[in-house]
């Protein structure tokens, strides 16, 4: 394949070296490379296990990256023109990486098949090698008694499951023990509901609804369907295996203090319970709760979280959003244009462009594979931060039936698909610059990236550098795509869900009690320590609608929009009054329309404030909260010292009536 050593110095600097043989007869040279001490990334993935081996025996492992040019952009029919292509991967590939922190699971190989007949009986006993292992029939028809009762056979049908390998917990109905005297057929004794049981392992043969949502995601949760003798023999391989300790990826950091779930008992954001396909986020009071074990990674959560409380690990947002600079920065620095990045995983991307490029046409040369653990990973920073940084088009390639929902996705990338067109990244004959390639076929991955709309890329591509929290990162990479814009506007539409906006306020019917100022969960609205204002910071804002749902007077909606003038503003004040001023002391409190109201609708109109004596608890209503008190006790106030202070009766209101 061709190699265009001057646009690969160019982006790359550093020393390039080039061999036929690297991995054989040349290896020496590789083995000088790793033992110069400087970082080496090496353009082959086909032997990196043997390069793994020189870099161990160098101690090198740390400073050893791999970017794989052949089949990515070298075995193409435009490779003639991929050099800037391969310094962009080769410069992202040395880009360093993190460890994501694990999580473990305990199995003490204790394990419920569940099953409605002998298939069920007969994998139980198979299992009973490997594993502790009861059998529950759910409302078995004729089944024929086991020969031996080496393994417990019950009767039950599962109401309820929650929990993963190593701590399932089950709820269990019309639970039976089997009869001794069975004969022809299994019969049980008296029923039950309301048993639990407990294991590390369920075998579910039952050919029903699965237990679990996202069934298939549950660590240690394995179904078959018992009609099809291969799948029953799967799962028993994998069960017998399932004993020991297991450590699994936490895939997503959580920050209960960011969540925006809920505040005194009203819900506000539920956008992350609605996309988890596993249930493995609940509510937990003013928060939610991410439980690791059950998590799947599909990292549909943190890309919808319009706070960063949930942000995904493998790896940061931040440093996700640093390779991908490099990427298209080293791109357009060895002469690149206009390029398109296409956004694969490794289980289902990589295989289709290896494909592709081996016995297709390969990849365009401004095609730019971008692989991440999950598509469904990337949130709108990604998107944004990428047209900022220079390319014309996204892609995201996903499975033509998606192992994880790809909605959210889907939903993320028409939203900024829309942004971009506005700020005028769209091509001029029309088509989508953001959008989802769903197949498994690599000719027609190949036919979608070459009938697929290339942008205008902005003129002065930017490059910031990502830092910081999810949030933080978010309204840098926007404030970028709108700065680098080829046609800026000052404000974009969006549909209902973004987490962007401002409010619509009814200012005059705002009595500035600051309800909303408590339940805010970024501090979009504020208040004023010094005086009676309310403060409104439309980038902090994320259409949690939670100060809407708490405002008492009904004054608050959202407005799902992108104000790029809001963002660049300082807070915007929404309602201002003058203070009232005690009349003690002339400490400020309240608000001067506020008490004048209150006043006005109190003085002569209870018994409590006619009068003189009511004159005097006037004055506590227009004092602050210290000289109120110091005047009630001076006065001796009486809440019970009325003329008539007997509650009225039926026999009260009668003569009343009559008199």
């Amino acid at each position: 394949m061709p190699l265009d050593a001057a646009a690969i110095g160019k982006a790359c600097g550093g020393t390039l070296e080039t061999g036929d043989q690297l991995c054989g007869r040349e290896l020496e040279r590789v083995r000088a490379a790793m033992a110069s001490g400087s970082p080496v990334t090496v353009s082959c993935t086909l032997k990196a296990p043997l390069f793994r081996e020189v870099a161990e025996e160098s101690g090198a492992e740390e400073r050893v990256a791999f970017a794989n040019i052949r089949e990515t952009a070298g075995w193409s029919t435009q490779a003639a023109g991929a050099g800037p292509k391969m310094a962009a991967l080769l410069a992202a590939a040395a880009e360093p990486m993190p460890t994501p922190a694990s999580v473990s699971f305990e199995s003490q190989g204790v394990a419920l098949v569940y099953g409605r007949d002998e298939v069920a009986i007969e994998a139980g006993r198979r299992l009973s090698d490997h594993l502790d292992v009861t059998v529950l029939l759910s409302r078995p028809g004729e089944v024929a008694p086991p020969r031996s009762g080496e393994v417990p056979v019950l009767k039950g049908t599962v109401r309820s499951a929650t929990g993963h390998l190593g701590a399932f917990s089950l709820r269990v109905d019309d639970t039976a023990l089997p009869l001794p005297s069975s004969r022809r057929i299994l019969e049980f004794g008296p029923s039950r509901d309301g048993a639990t049981s407990t294991c590390d392992i369920v075998v579910d043969l039952t050919g029903g609804m699965p237990l679990f949502p996202g069934h298939a995601l549950r660590s240690g949760y394995l179904r078959a369907d018992p009609r099809d003798p291969a799948a029953v023999e799967r799962v028993l391989f994998e069960a017998s295996h399932l004993v020991g300790t297991f450590d699994k990826t936490r895939f997503v950091d959580f920050h209960a203090e960011l969540c925006a779930h809920s505040r005194s008992r009203i819900t506000g954001c539920t956008r992350c319970l609605e996309v988890c396909p596993t249930g493995a986020i609940t509510p937990a009071g003013d928060h939610v709760a991410i439980d690791p074990h059950v998590c799947a990674g599909c990292g549909s959560c943190a890309s919808v979280c319009p706070t960063g409380a949930a942000a995904y690990a493998l790896p940061p947002a931040d440093t996700l959003l640093r390779r991908l600079r490099t990427l298209l920065t080293a791109y357009h620095k060895a002469g690149g244009r206009a390029p398109v990045l296409l956004v694969h995983d490794e289980a289902h991307g990589a295989p289709l462009i290896d494909a592709l490029a081996r016995y297709g046409d390969g990849l365009p040369a401004d095609v730019l594979p971008f692989p991440v653990n999950e598509v469904t990973q990337v949130g709108p920073e990604a998107i944004a931060a990428a047209f900022a940084y220079g390319a014309a088009g996204m892609r995201f390639l996903v499975r033509a039936r998606p192992t994880h929902d790809a909605a959210p996705l889907a939903r993320n990338a028409a939203r900024f698909d829309g942004v971009a067109q506005a700020l005028g990244y769209g091509p001029a004959s029309g088509g989508a610059v953001v959008a989802l390639i769903e197949t498994d076929d690599p000719d027609a991955l190949g036919r979608a990236l070459g009938a697929g709309a290339r942008g205008t890329p902005a003129p002065v591509p930017s490059g910031f550098m990502p830092d910081g929290d999810v949030r933080g990162v978010l309204r840098f990479a926007v404030s970028e795509l709108h700065h680098a814009a080829p046609r800026p506007v000052d404000r974009v539409p969006l549909d209902a869900g973004a987490p962007f906006g401002g409010l619509a306020f009814k200012t005059e019917a705002c009595t500035l009690c600051h309800a909303c100022v408590g339940a805010c969960p970024t501090g979009a609205l504020a208040d004023d320590p010094d005086r009676p204002r309310l403060t409104f910071a439309e980038s902090a804002c994320v259409q949690c609608g939670l100060c809407a749902a708490t405002c008492p007077e009904d004054v608050i909606g959202l407005e799902p929009r992108l104000d790029f003038a809001a963002w660049a503003a300082p807070r915007r004040v929404l309602k201002e009054e003058e203070p009232f001023d005690c009349i003690a002391c002339a400490k400020p409190f309240g608000t001067r329309s506020t008490i004048e109201r209150i006043v006005g609708r109190l003085r002569d109109r209870h018994w409590m404030f006619a009068g003189e004596a009511g004159e005097r608890r006037i004055k506590a209503l227009m004092m602050c909260d210290t000289c109120r008190v110091s005047h009630v006790l001076a006065e001796g106030f009486d809440p019970h010292a009325a003329a008539d202070n007997r509650p009225r009766t039926s026999e009260d209101y009668i003569r009343a009536r009559e008199a």
